[in-house]
């Protein structure tokens, strides 16, 4: 059979794929803790299923507008003005399905064949495959723990060209979980705006922020930098709808436009029953939100305390989401390190490193390689305090092992 030259390019999600694979590993009986998922553990708010409940039984059930219901598209601009102190119009928003087909119809409207986007490192896994996907070329700028996983202005003007089409900020991060103050945005909207690129800031992580740190979009810079971004969000992570499929963006309503073409002809409209249950997430109560966060913040503290006191991990403390991305760097120096990487002759060390962690520990981790980075691995501690305490202890007894 022979595929096309842009999907030979692509290789498959390493996030979805440990999922799976730690899926099978429970089915057949062999006690794995997964810590690959990028979803709440939490189950989806009863107010929001009674309002998809109700959806059903009034027979709305058919076909929508194909960029969103009004209904939606009016509670997600009553959210940005509520929560963000953003005004956009109904013609400047519409709804996908979910944020993955957010940023995936993005590119698809904005890139031409070697058009560049630069995507800061590490990044979440599908931006690059994305772009890819759309014939562009991403643009990688490197960080790590000790820049805070932050870009600086400087790298961002140094790695603009006349092809640069766009930068995207995703913060806070996946799978970093940095987030960038005002101060920081405002120094990069600078440069963004200097140079006439569009800003595509990620904001899905937006309410799972932690301590005093306070969200900020880069599109809240200025009036000028708002009509110079696309906002991309959606109701997956902050009330736990993940299998729900519901992800939006807002921003100049010539590339919405666009956007509700493409999606006309593709995939059409977002499930309707999934769209009236999002009016209920963005409109009803929020007090959920604050409890689910409550929960993510011991668990963080408890996650970064623990990986910091295993031997050869250097863990970042994460402003926001639910992830962490230790270094492991020093693991590679460790003794038995040499029969790791002889016993599963992988080309990246962060997959050598997981893949023992599943065979020794029975814990499954996301590769930092899949995120831009070989020297780290993602940890979601999306899971129960029981699983942590579990698996951080499975997994400092398979890295003392190797002392």
């Amino acid at each position: 059979m022979k595929f096309s030259d842009r999907i030979l390019k692509v290789k498959p999600s390493p996030t979805l794929a440990v999922s799976a694979m730690s899926a099978r590993l429970k089915a057949q009986g062999i006690d794995v803790l997964s810590f690959g998922s990028g979803e709440p553990d939490f189950d989806t708010p009863q107010n929001i299923k009674d309002a998809a409940i109700k959806a059903i039984a009034s027979g709305k059930t058919k076909y929508t507008p194909s960029g969103g219901i009004p209904e939606l598209k009016k509670a997600i601009a009553d959210k940005f003005r509520r929560d963000n102190n953003l005004d956009y119009k109904l013609s400047e928003i519409i709804v996908n399905c979910g944020g993955k087909h957010s940023f995936y119809n993005l590119m698809q409207v904005l890139l031409n064949d070697g058009d560049e986007v630069i995507i800061p490192s590490p990044y979440w896994v599908s931006f690059p495959a994305m772009t890819e996907l759309a014939g562009g070329i991403p643009v990688i700028i490197d960080t790590d723990a000790e820049a805070d996983f932050k870009i600086t202005p400087e790298q961002l003007k140094n790695s603009i060209t006349p092809k640069t089409r766009a930068v995207v900020i995703n913060s806070p991060s996946n799978p970093t979980g940095a987030a960038y103050s005002f101060n920081e945005l405002k120094a990069l909207s600078e440069v963004i705006l200097e140079a006439g690129i569009l800003a595509i800031s990620d904001d899905i992580y937006e309410s799972i922020v932690y301590g005093d740190f306070k969200f900020t979009s880069i599109a809240n810079v200025s009036e000028e930098m708002r009509r110079n971004t696309m906002v991309l969000n959606g109701v997956s992570k902050s009330y736990s709808m993940t299998g729900w499929r519901i992800g939006y963006m807002a921003g100049d309503e010539d590339i919405i436009k666009m956007v509700d073409t493409l999606q006309g002809q593709s995939t059409s409209n977002p499930a309707s029953i999934s769209q009236y249950a999002a009016v209920e997430a963005l409109s009803g109560d929020q007090s959920v939100v604050a409890e689910m966060v409550k929960a993510f913040d011991r668990r963080r503290k408890f996650v970064v305390e623990g990986l910091n006191s295993i031997p050869g991990f250097d863990c970042y403390n994460p402003e926001g989401s639910f992830y962490v991305f230790p270094k492991v760097e020093e693991v590679y120096k460790f003794p038995g390190w040499g029969k790791v990487e002889e016993k599963y002759n992988d080309e990246y060390k962060s997959s050598s490193l997981s893949a023992y962690l599943l065979e020794e520990a029975k814990c499954a981790v996301v590769p930092g390689i899949g995120f831009g980075n070989d020297n780290y691995f993602r940890i979601s501690f999306a899971t129960s305090d029981e699983i942590l305490k579990e698996g951080l202890i499975r997994i400092r007894g398979a890295i003392e092992k190797l002392l």
